[in-house]
């Protein structure tokens, strides 16, 4: 058996892991990157929106060489029946000058590109390799094992997803639970890009991203996106796994009748599906982050580490790998300079999330999870904005009623009542 010695292996080529790789091998590390899939980016189904000033300070205008599709400038809230909706949007064209706020990625292509720059920086990128357990000597993490080889390193860095079983392994991470999780359904539906700019009032490089409530998941608590790629449309949804198991819902069920709905339905007409698949996410927020994410000889980061928000408004993942990564990488250069990986001397990690905009933000939206479990987010705000703006817009010749009348009879009929329209509201102002 052989082994090889690096000063850092990373576990994983996605966004975490590569940030990770490329501030390492500028600073003049020894890196090497093991992926179990064919190429970095292959085990991703399409891709989405990157909140993507963090990667303005990991590569100074990346826009200039990086394969973005869109700027994101329009937001969509849609709240949703089967035959309806009620659409509230906001646009700044701002958003489609640099420093860009969002962009919309194909993950395939944005992964491979990114680990080009962190091999160009002097990383070593391996694929197709399955690690198959950590090695420890006296508690301290040394390397890892592939097959028949091992392999030795200074320092570990799990970057290996949402089921990250290196982080289990390492006693960092336990099971996760089934109300921390979600199943994503996608689809990437290819369309010219002269009909993606017509129908979604486009120009240049502006891009499109809704969040969807109500029937966008059959009542399920959840929520659908769909936003905008140069010449494709990304579009799915994400269901919180216990509760779709309860409600005894098909994920692609629920997203067949998504690509059906009158909002949808014209928007994607005479595209050419070419990706479909499900893949588990996290849900949990600051509440599945594990209580240390490093430990002798290893640090745990993205989506291994359990840094997403779901804000209902807002789904983040992307920057916080990114940031996180750069954060372990800062805490693995420190530590060189000491001579010294311990998990003392590694701690300078933890302080750097909590310093920056990470355990902040996650923090900041502790209280969304909770909110986000409300039945009546998804089964009867909907139906009442929708039942609300039929009596505003229709004139049947009946004499009309006041604005607040409509008000009270939309809402009685909704079936929710004042005492539970005002805890909902207080706890969705606390929440977001």
């Amino acid at each position: 058996m052989s082994a090889d010695k690096y000063e850092v292996i990373i576990i994983g080529a996605g966004l975490a892991g590569l940030s990770a790789a490329y501030k390492l091998a500028k600073a003049g590390m020894e890196v090497v990157v093991v992926e179990r899939g064919d190429y970095p980016g292959s085990k991703n189904l399409s891709g989405g929106v990157l909140y993507s000033r963090i990667l303005d300070q990991l590569i100074p205008d990346f826009w200039e060489e990086a394969p973005i599709e869109r700027y994101i400038t329009n937001y969509l809230t849609t709240l949703m029946t089967p035959t309806d909706y009620v659409n509230i949007e906001y646009k700044d064209q701002e958003l489609a000058k640099p420093p860009y706020n969002a962009v919309t990625v194909l993950r395939a292509k944005f992964d491979r590109w990114l680990a080009e720059k962190a091999e160009e920086a002097g990383a070593m990128i391996v694929t197709g390799v399955k690690v198959d357990k950590v090695l420890k000597e006296g508690g301290r993490i040394t390397g890892i094992t592939t097959g028949d080889e091992e392999m030795l390193a200074d320092v570990v860095i799990a970057a290996d997803g949402i089921n990250s079983f290196i982080a289990q392994e390492a006693g960092l991470r336990g099971e996760i639970e089934p109300a921390h999780l979600a199943v994503g359904a996608k689809a990437l539906i290819e369309l010219p890009q002269q009909a993606i700019e017509e129908r979604f009032r486009l120009e240049g490089n502006e891009g499109t991203a809704y969040a969807m409530l109500g029937d966008a998941t059959h009542g399920v608590a959840g929520g659908g996106f769909f936003y905008t790629n140069r010449e494709s449309l990304s579009i799915g949804v994400v269901m919180r796994l216990d509760d779709l198991v309860k409600e005894k819902v098909k994920p692609f069920e629920v997203l067949d009748d998504l690509l059906r709905h009158p909002l949808v339905a014209p928007l994607v007409k005479d595209g050419t599906m070419t990706e479909y698949g499900a893949h588990l996410t996290a849900e949990g927020g600051v509440h599945m982050v594990p209580s240390q994410l490093h430990t002798d000889g290893m640090l745990i980061v993205g989506d291994a580490a359990g840094f997403t928000i779901n804000s209902g408004l807002v789904i983040r993942g992307m920057d916080l790998a990114i940031g996180s990564g750069m954060a372990a990488a800062e805490a693995v250069l420190e530590a060189k300079e000491r001579g010294d990986y311990s998990a003392a001397a590694l701690s300078s990690y933890q302080r750097k999330l909590d310093e920056g905009f990470i355990m902040k933000d996650l923090k900041l939206y502790a209280k969304a999870v909770d909110f986000m479990e409300t039945d009546r987010l998804y089964k009867n705000y909907a139906p009442l904005a929708n039942h609300l703006f039929g009596r505003i817009y229709n004139h049947d010749l009946s004499p009309k009623e006041h604005l607040w009348k409509s008000v009270l009879g939309s809402v009685q009929e909704s079936g929710i009542s004042w005492l539970d329209l005002a805890r909902d509201g207080i706890k969705g102002v606390r929440a977001l």
